[in-house]
């Protein structure tokens, strides 16, 4: 089974307010086998658009990671984060499959 990854894109707007979000998806994605691969560190932008954090966060399913988004648990979360923050956000299904020679 492919894993799951949200690739995140976010503009921290009150950087104190935030911590309140961080503090309350910690369970939640525990709670759903996730964890980091990149979160908010160096990054470079040769194409298209991003915002100043990027994130990047692996379950271990695609539908793993689609049920985390929808659950009671990260929707308080979410609530934390959107008055202080804008974000993008894409689910995506892992690719297991052959890679080019």
């Amino acid at each position: 089974m492919s894993k799951g990854y949200w690739m995140v894109h976010v503009d921290v707007d009150d950087a104190e307010r935030y911590k309140a979000y961080v503090a309350a998806n910690a369970a939640v994605f525990a709670s759903h086998g996730a964890r980091f691969l990149a979160r908010g560190g160096r990054y470079e932008n040769p194409e298209g658009r991003t915002r100043a954090r990027n994130v990047v966060i692996e379950f271990p399913s695609y539908d793993a990671a689609v049920a985390c988004w929808h659950s009671a648990e990260y929707q308080a979360a979410l609530r934390l984060r959107e008055p202080v923050s804008t974000a993008d956000l894409v689910i995506v299904e892992g690719y297991d499959g052959p890679q080019p020679g």
